[in-house]
């Protein structure tokens, strides 16, 4: 089979772009997410040590690897491309239950086979593995649902974020956000009894959804971006002589993460990385004129979730083939850990490319029973469509704490009700019109 025959052709994908298409942000985005699917393979260590499955990364074992996370903790662009490509479809006269309805339609249509895979795979392991190796793989199998969670969250704030139209609302609502934060890390780092408050920190990923929006609206000129961009680097560096750890994905080593929950450092590092994407879009867009880049992009964006959630399960299976073979991939100090890096980072290229061409289809095909809701006007029912949806968002993110175990489940459970009771709601007829290449992950 061709790849003319899998996917349309760059002619055709040229032809069907619209000449209003802000190709910089899907370019972003995919670039992007590229960068997690090879930074996760590059990072990601595993060894079986007494019978236990270790799972571990590289960024325990040198401080110029946590450096990296600098330049490769891209998931701010995520949150910024997000809002950037859907600000323009929202308007006061919006049914809210509907608008969050097109979008988690195409954003869970995926999950819905990604779980069920893992039902399916995990009942046959936790028979044949031991209890201490088959725990960590049912603990790792959905970890990168928390993004998903956390943009539904993000997303339902859109009519809130619709109201930055000037530089002046930008600012407050950007600076207000950041000193929210810092008071918020101030008292959990000074108070122990009230470390649990740094949850509220997770509005963190609304500043990336802020400067979309002012990406979108032109609220924010190239120059001021990279200045921008200069200043919030210094000041991030800054805070790495207070309690600030210099690692931007947490790891177990860490006594103050700026992941889970979110950190001022992380807040500082969003503004950063959105004000130099900024900056450089104009840059960007000149490149996806380009008929191959532009197609290369509008194919990988056509199955975004798919190359997000399914690289995960290839790259924990690979780690077991080598980790049961007595090749472990762990100590970066080990004779032939750097040719072992390059053999496994070829095996994933490999396996991703299989997984993006076999299950793409499924991202971009109508499910039934749950493609197809549609809600008319606003009112009551929009609202709770939209609440609904937001409790899936929830329990997604709250789920990742234990994976497909233990609370987990429940939480998974609760996701699954919500997003069918939204579905069930959301029942007014419509015309289903069929999209067109190239899709966007919003």
């Amino acid at each position: 089979m061709t790849v003319v025959a899998l996917f349309p052709s760059p002619a055709e994908v040229e032809a069907s772009t619209p000449a209003t298409r802000d190709r910089a942000i899907d370019i972003i985005r995919i670039v992007s997410l590229v960068g997690v699917v090879v930074g996760h393979t590059i990072m990601a260590t595993s060894t079986l040590r007494d019978g236990v499955f270790i799972w571990n990364n590289l960024l325990t074992a040198s401080p110029v690897f946590q450096a990296l996370t600098w330049v490769f903790q891209v998931m701010p662009l995520f949150f910024f491309a997000g809002v950037a490509a859907c600000i323009d479809s929202w308007t006061p006269t919006t049914s809210w239950g509907n608008w969050m309805m097109r979008r988690c339609t195409r954003l869970y249509r995926p999950v819905f086979y990604y779980l069920a895979f893992w039902w399916v795979t995990l009942a046959p392991l936790s028979a044949v593995l031991p209890q201490h190796v088959y725990e960590p793989v049912a603990g790792i199998s959905i970890q990168l649902l928390w993004f998903l969670g956390a943009y539904v969250l993000v997303l339902a704030t859109v009519p809130l974020l619709a109201g930055i139209t000037t530089t002046g609302r930008l600012v407050a609502a950007v600076v207000g956000t950041y000193a929210f934060i810092a008071v918020v890390d101030a008292i959990r780092i000074n108070v122990h009894a009230l470390s649990a408050l740094g949850y509220l920190n997770m509005v963190v990923w609304l500043i990336p959804g802020m400067l979309g929006v002012a990406y979108r609206r032109r609220l924010l000129a190239g120059r001021a971006a990279l200045t921008l961009g200069v200043v919030m680097l210094v000041v991030n560096v800054a805070l790495l002589l207070g309690p600030y750890e210099l690692s931007l994905v947490g790891i177990e080593t860490q006594q103050l993460k700026n992941m889970t929950p979110p950190s001022l450092l992380l807040a500082g590092h969003a503004i950063m990385m959105c004000a130099f994407a900024i900056a450089a879009a104009p840059a960007i867009a000149r490149w996806a004129l380009g008929t191959r880049v532009w197609w290369l992009a509008a194919i990988g964006n056509s199955g975004a979730m798919t190359l997000y959630l399914w690289h995960i399960p290839p790259l924990l299976a690979m780690h077991l083939v080598f980790d049961y073979l007595g090749h472990p991939r762990f100590d970066p100090s080990s004779p032939g850990f750097v040719v072992l890096s390059v053999v496994q980072l070829m095996i994933m290229g490999a396996l991703v490319a299989v997984v993006f061409v076999t299950l793409r289809p499924l991202e971009n095909k109508p499910l039934p029973l749950w493609d197809g809701g549609f809600v008319s006007r606003q009112g009551g029912r929009s609202a709770a469509v939209g609440v609904l949806l937001c409790v899936a968002g929830a329990a997604t993110l709250a789920s990742v704490g234990w994976g497909l175990k233990d609370q987990g489940l429940y939480c998974v459970a609760v996701m699954v009700i919500a997003l069918f009771a939204a579905r069930l709601l959301a029942s007014d007829r419509q015309r289903v019109c069929a999209a067109s290449l190239p899709a966007r992950m919003m």
